[in-house]
């Protein structure tokens, strides 16, 4: 059973390490300790499952504008609301948590493709049976 927990445990690694790897690259970001940094890893991951998808949506018409570079901003939004919740991490402004969302996304993506295997897909494979349905 715990084999299933084992991907949600090391992209939570990931996150973690990328939020401390971000707190030490930009000057605004802060962790009083460690539980900080573990709870705010948890709870972006949630974010980014919950909350993330709904802004999409309701935004959906500027990003489509934006030609996508909305993302971005609801990406630092992200980063702003895990610390408005989690005592003891603290983001300067929104540009601070604008440059590290992207500092972060990109850092957890070369970790996840390097640690998951060595290769990242971002394309659905082909099905095998040759039907489309």
């Amino acid at each position: 059973m715990l084999h299933h927990l084992a991907p949600f445990f090391l992209q939570w690694g990931i996150t973690a390490l990328s939020l401390w790897a971000a707190s030490h690259v930009f000057k605004g970001i802060r962790f009083t300790d460690t539980r900080s940094l573990i709870v705010s890893a948890l709870l972006l991951g949630f974010a980014n499952a919950i909350v993330k998808p709904l802004l999409i949506v309701l935004t959906l018409p500027l990003t489509l504008l934006s030609l996508g570079l909305f993302l971005l901003v609801i990406n630092a939004l992200m980063i702003l609301l895990v610390s408005s919740l989690v005592r003891g991490f603290n983001v300067s402004g929104f540009w601070t948590a604008f440059f590290a969302s992207i500092f972060i996304t990109v850092l957890g993506f070369m970790l996840g493709s390097l640690l998951m295997g060595g290769s990242a897909e971002l394309v659905a494979p082909l099905p095998r049976s040759g039907l489309w349905l």
